[in-house]
């Protein structure tokens, strides 16, 4: 019987390097951003949808669909943003699903689901158990700020549109503490994998 893990965070909480860790173990990592962008890809039955549904006028001159147009369109209405996640999400799980149905298939023993959105989206029911990786908010703030180069107002605004971190810490199974070295991080995931024996 295969271990599915569900794996998040927060924006630049570390998620992305212990994702990174475990595949560099062995580990099979299933990204759910990675499959959003998929999905979309020209000719997938989401591309379709979502061009039927928007129009031709959302396409760039290659004929992928323009994220940015897209995003301008969905932003400030409700409606259509739900109208495009009823498209896309359904989609993303699916494929997420089946490429772990594909990894179970091959022998992999533990599957990690890496879904930002984990919580906030109810996906718990795709995993047994879950990790949230964290960090304080003055560390996460200064991170995404030196990041991404964001103004303090603008890297808050980001932090602000997600599930506040300790609030995920609360509902995982295991938390994963990121205010320290990177070294630190790894060592405590490292300890997790042994206490719930996980094999790739």
């Amino acid at each position: 019987m295969a271990n599915i893990i569900g794996l998040t965070g927060g924006i630049a909480s570390g998620k992305s390097t212990v994702s990174a860790f475990l595949q560099d173990k062995g580990y099979t990592i299933i990204d759910a951003d990675l499959a959003a962008r998929m999905v979309v890809e020209v000719g997938q039955p989401a591309y379709l949808a979502i061009v039927e549904a928007f129009g031709k006028g959302i396409l760039q001159e290659n004929g992928q669909i323009d994220r940015a147009g897209l995003g301008a369109i969905i932003f400030n209405d409700q409606s259509k943003r739900n109208l495009l996640n009823g498209i896309v999400h359904p989609a993303v799980r699916s494929m997420m699903l089946s490429h772990k149905d594909e990894a179970i298939e091959n022998g992999k023993q533990t599957v990690i689901m890496d879904i930002p959105l984990l919580f906030e989206s109810d996906l718990t029911w795709m995993v047994d158990r879950t990790i949230v990786v964290t960090v304080e908010e003055d560390v996460q703030l200064s991170r995404l700020m030196k990041r991404n180069e964001l103004t303090e107002e603008e890297a808050a605004s980001r932090i602000s549109s997600q599930l506040p971190l300790r609030e995920k810490a609360e509902k995982a199974d295991a938390v994963i503490d990121n205010n320290g070295s990177v070294e630190d991080t790894l060592k405590q995931v490292e300890e997790l994998l042994a206490a719930w024996g996980l094999k790739p």
